[in-house]
């Protein structure tokens, strides 16, 4: 993926870095990561846990988080130490060459840690599966996503703007495309944007609209449905019947990470049980360590029955890395205009 790189920026900020006493830094960890709800549950759920250091957070979109890694690039001290990225996100970094492979003996808690969650080069923090969101009020419930990216729902239908490149691949799966071809679905939503589908720049955004009435429908991960029904929200979910691609969300170490033992806590730290369990039952996420003991009840709301788990669908990582500035530059131009 090409980036726009501002040298001066990344050089200023290192700069700024580097005037920080070395005893200060040495009692920071800076983590990169999304604003809103994520954010603030890092800080009520991990930060707690992670002692003798200080956490901050640099809150950014991944565009420009993984921008300013692309820049620092050439610098031996970046200027976050750990950051928060998809599944697909981190594998793309690593195909950069910008991503510490880690050495999982220095986190206690990860001998816990599902192997499918155990990236040489990352850690999945939660994961969830997409799936389709309705209110039971305004519609009959849609059978996948082909009923719900349908043109018939006018400006009842509701997309998420930062959710890109995972409502192309719901579009490609409803046309009857595949996880590593996003093509057949690019007719079928541009006939949902003329036909009056709304556009919400954030998460945040679409549930405000969920809640109002605005909209009638629309698809998101199956996590933040549960936390939005927590919230008061009359939503309603299906598992898809083309299948449930799933969401990994982790934390990478940057190669030239200024505090690289503090990158370590933080991680280990985010694997604990009460950190994890923390998640499941404030954001709807599911946990990525065995040892995580999730309430029966929340347990049956953020997971998949039998059935449904035989849906859950992996990404092709490859070619979403490969395909995203070409994503971004359709979506921008071709989809929103």
């Amino acid at each position: 993926m090409a980036f726009m790189i501002n040298r001066r920026t990344a050089l200023t900020g290192a700069a700024a870095l580097a005037a920080v006493p070395a005893a200060a830094q040495d009692k920071k960890v800076i983590i990169g990561t999304w604003g809103g709800d994520y954010s603030r549950l890092l800080t009520k759920n991990v930060t707690p846990l992670v002692k003798g250091w200080e956490v901050v957070h640099a809150e950014e979109q991944v565009d420009p988080r993984k921008a300013k890694m692309m820049a620092e690039k050439v610098l031996r001290r970046g200027t976050a130490d750990v950051q928060a990225l998809s599944a697909n996100d981190m594998y793309e970094m690593d195909q950069q060459g910008l991503v510490e492979q880690l050495d999982y003996s220095k986190m206690p808690n990860a001998a816990n840690l599902m192997p499918t969650m155990k990236y040489a080069y990352g850690i999945g923090h939660i994961y969830s599966g997409k799936v389709v969101l309705y209110n039971p009020d305004m519609m009959s419930a849609p059978t996948g996503f082909a009923d719900t990216l349908d043109p018939k729902h006018g400006n009842k239908l509701g997309i998420i703007d930062i959710q890109y490149q995972y409502t192309m691949l719901a579009a490609g799966l409803a046309a009857g495309g595949k996880v590593g071809d996003f093509e057949p679905g690019k007719a079928l939503l541009v006939a949902c944007k003329k036909a009056g589908a709304r556009i919400y720049p954030s998460n945040e955004a679409f549930a405000q609209a969920l809640k109002t009435g605005e909209i009638a429908c629309g698809i998101m991960w199956k996590a933040r449905a549960v936390q939005w029904q927590n919230a008061g929200i009359n939503v309603a979910t299906v598992a898809p019947k083309e299948g449930v691609p799933m969401y990994v969300s982790g934390f990478m170490m940057p190669k030239n990470a200024p505090n690289k033992a503090g990158a370590y806590a933080y991680l280990n730290a985010m694997m604990a049980p009460a950190a994890q369990e923390g998640f499941a039952v404030d954001m709807g996420y599911n946990p990525t360590v065995t040892n995580a003991k999730v309430p029966a009840a929340t347990q049956e709301r953020i997971g998949f029955t039998e059935e449904e788990k035989k849906r859950l669908v992996d990404l092709d990582y490859g070619y979403m890395a490969k395909n995203d500035a070409a994503f971004q530059e359709w979506w921008n131009k071709s989809f929103k205009g």
